[in-house]
């Protein structure tokens, strides 16, 4: 059973890219027991307390940035002008509620702006929709009142204005930034599940990473900071069950973890894509698995760290509408992909560890 409490306080949590902070301290406030650690980046370090440095690392990775928006700029009339931190479909934005963090930390509220189809011409209608001709309503009628009344200047983040709520009669979550909240979750558990492993092929440590939206920058960090002899990166991958068959489907709700095989960022190393089947096999876990035509994971930049290959393992829970406001997924997918990985590190040892790196 996933600790729902746990996923209630870490999706909610303000943290659009290069402004994650109360993310970390969500995952401080719930990793006491480990040794944690952040940088100016926002990113954030975890380890067991009876790290060996003796042994193979294997890092834990997950972003823990979701999409937004950042002030650009105040119209006279009080709209708002902004600029997105990351993936956004144009399409996605209109509409919809979000928060401006002021510099107060103050969450202010605004609605994203569509044109009435009253004031709209038909070319207009026809036209494709422009994000820069989106701005951010909170109510004012002039740049002042934004600026003081709102507390609301250029440069503050904006996040969507989504509430997590969890249905009892499927067993599935629905909220924001699940891409990647609930890779930052996995990394929380997977690591409570082990602390009491104490002969442990490996060290197991924590990279929460920053500002992978906009350029998977914070993984750069991470690797250098953990050094890691191999990964598992945890992510929200984006569901395909709605819109293909169960023939070409890759990631279905219900279905289990997402074992990704490839992407645009990387290809995984067979022999570890072999141990997690073999694993998932032995001890009934689901999982289905991945080849992606495009996007891409921290898995891009941590298995090219220092120069040399870092084999890595991407498991996915499967998420609806990722890269929108709205999310769902399901609680059976998350136990797995946390299952999954903790049973994959219990399993290593220097025979299957050799064998993925072919010695």
């Amino acid at each position: 059973m996933a600790n729902l409490k746990l996923i209630e306080e870490i999706t909610n949590a303000f943290g659009p890219s290069g402004f994650e902070d109360d993310v970390v301290k969500v995952i401080k406030n719930w990793c006491t027991e480990f040794d944690v650690e952040s940088d100016a980046m926002h990113n954030v370090f975890m380890r067991m307390k009876n790290h060996t440095g003796k042994k193979p690392v294997i890092m834990l990775d997950a972003h823990l940035d979701e999409l937004g928006f950042i002030v650009q700029h105040i119209k006279a009339n009080g709209l708002i002008s902004f600029v997105s931190l990351g993936g956004w479909v144009a399409t996605n934005v209109p509409a919809h509620s979000v928060y401006i963090r002021n510099r107060k930390g103050e969450l202010i509220k605004g609605i994203t702006t569509s044109k009435p189809p009253h004031f709209m011409t038909d070319a207009e209608r026809a036209a494709k929709l422009d994000i820069e001709g989106i701005y951010i309503d909170v109510g004012a009628s002039s740049r002042e009142e934004v600026m003081e009344v709102f507390g609301i200047n250029v440069g503050d983040p904006i996040m969507p204005d989504v509430q997590y709520e969890y249905n009892d009669k499927n067993n599935t979550l629905f909220g924001k930034a699940f891409d990647n909240r609930m890779g930052c979750y996995c990394i929380i558990e997977t690591m409570k599940k082990l602390i009491e492993e104490n002969d442990l092929y490996v060290d197991v440590v924590g990279g929460f990473a920053a500002q992978e939206e906009v350029g998977t920058r914070g993984a750069q960090v991470t690797a250098n900071t953990l050094v890691p002899d191999l990964a598992i990166v945890f992510e929200g991958s984006p569901a395909d069950d709605l819109y293909r068959g169960p023939c070409e489907s890759q990631g279905a709700l219900k279905h289990g973890t997402q074992i990704r095989h490839m992407d645009a960022s990387y290809i995984s190393n067979p022999e570890f894509i072999a141990l997690a089947k073999e694993v998932g096999d032995k001890n009934g876990i689901p999982y289905q698995c991945a080849v992606r035509r495009r996007g891409s994971t921290d898995a891009g930049k941590i298995h090219l760290f220092a120069g040399k290959n870092i084999p890595c393992l991407v498991l996915g829970i499967p998420c609806r509408y990722v890269h929108t406001h709205y999310n769902w997924c399901a609680e059976s997918d998350i136990d797995a992909t946390v299952n999954m990985a903790v049973e994959v590190i219990k399993a290593l040892s220097e025979e299957s560890y050799n064998k993925i790196f072919f010695k």
